[in-house]
């Protein structure tokens, strides 16, 4: 599918699971939200009832900035996949604390077991304490970038031949069979890939490889400058067209756009200065040790890095139809998906669902989509 088709598509909807402790703000404002397997099985449903087709489950190894405690990412997506009925879920995992057989294996048993609805986001990782106190080796940047390559390159082998090869230089594969193999039909060869970053490692990895590209919170000209980056990429690769692309953004609808900013005012104002300071710390080291300087978080301001993947730069703060009607202006230039984060969970998405997705269907139709491709709203799902 070329890039203009995927405009004709239906934008698709993710969210940030919580299941690390702390929510998705560094603040001390009021987060009703928990990161409990019981809150996020009635949210997972929430979510798919009201339109969602993703939801990416974080990966924290130690507690670090505010993430006290934490659910491991892999088996916290297999029990959301099987108490939903439709929701895919994309688990995050770490290439140099995985060995890609065996997360492949793991996979292709998820897959079975959901019907088809797991994915993987590999995360390179910036956090070095995460393997250093595990007694792992912390890899040079774009070396960390080029392992991912090679995990990569190993789990479609693994999933899509009889016989896996692999020669690499992090990972060897010598004549390996997986069987089964995951679920596969027309459009979906192996379980959905994604990989994010802003290096120009991460481009890399993203325009040769990967399915998905997360993208941290980005203006229009920041989101376009990296697709225009990665078609550029994906058509050196030979590749027909680049990955299909998600924004991260943090949402926050009100009635109101003064209530929409108050709430953000409010947020940064109540910041946790110490976890912010050190993540932001932690975070800049990691991208500027790039070989360009151009890693994520390597321009974020404080108030950037009160939302971790900098959610406010994408500007989903507003009433229903401002929202709708900036979120359908990213589509136009190329995004695919929305990964929205939220305050009060349960809360605000249910209403991002109810008020604003309905609106972004009506602007995509007058665009031009066809009303039929629309996807239809869960009929029953129990809380």
């Amino acid at each position: 599918m070329t890039r203009a088709d995927r405009t004709r598509e239906p934008l698709r909807f993710a969210y940030w699971v919580p299941n690390v402790s702390g929510g998705l703000v560094t603040s001390t404002i009021e987060q009703r939200t928990d990161w409990s397997y019981e809150y996020n099985r009635d949210l997972a449903r929430i979510a798919e009832r009201v339109g969602f087709e993703y939801a990416l489950s974080q990966v924290r190894y130690t507690a670090s900035y505010g993430a006290e405690f934490q659910h491991e990412s892999t088996s916290f997506s297999l029990a959301l996949l099987l108490a939903t009925e439709r929701l895919k879920l994309i688990a995050a995992v770490h290439p140099g604390l995985w060995q890609p057989g065996v997360l492949a294996k793991w996979i292709a048993t998820a897959d079975h077991l959901s019907g088809g609805r797991v994915a993987v986001n590999v995360v390179s990782g910036w956090f070095k304490d995460e393997f250093t106190q595990l007694g792992e080796p912390w890899l040079e940047h774009d070396e960390r970038y080029r392992r991912s390559a090679e995990f990569i390159t190993a789990l479609k082998r693994i999933w899509t031949e009889d016989q896996a090869e692999l020669a690499g230089d992090f990972y060897r594969l010598r004549g390996f069979s997986l069987k089964p193999k995951p679920l596969s039909w027309e459009g979906r060869p192996h379980p959905e890939i994604f990989q994010g970053g802003n290096s120009s490692a991460a481009r890399r990895n993203g325009g040769r490889l990967s399915d998905w590209y997360f993208s941290n919170g980005k203006s229009f000209e920041g989101v376009q400058e990296q697709l225009d980056d990665l078609h550029r990429i994906a058509a050196e690769a030979g590749r027909i067209d680049g990955p299909k692309f998600g924004l991260n953004g943090f949402v926050i609808v009100r009635d109101t756009e003064k209530e929409a900013q108050d709430v953000l005012r409010e947020i940064v104002a109540k910041a946790h200065v110490e976890a912010v300071e050190g993540f932001g710390a932690a975070v800049r080291q990691a991208g500027q040790s790039t070989s360009d300087k151009r890693g994520m978080w390597a321009d974020s301001s404080f108030e950037d890095l009160v939302q971790y993947n900098d959610g406010f730069r994408t500007r989903l703060i507003g009433t229903p139809e401002q929202v709708a009607e900036r979120i359908v202006e990213y589509k136009r230039i190329g995004v695919d998906l929305i990964l929205g984060g939220f305050l009060h969970y349960q809360e605000d998405l249910e209403a991002f669902g109810r008020d604003v997705i309905p609106i972004v269907r009506e602007l995509e139709v007058r665009d031009g989509l066809d009303p039929a491709l629309v996807p239809a709203p869960l009929a029953h799902v129990d809380a």
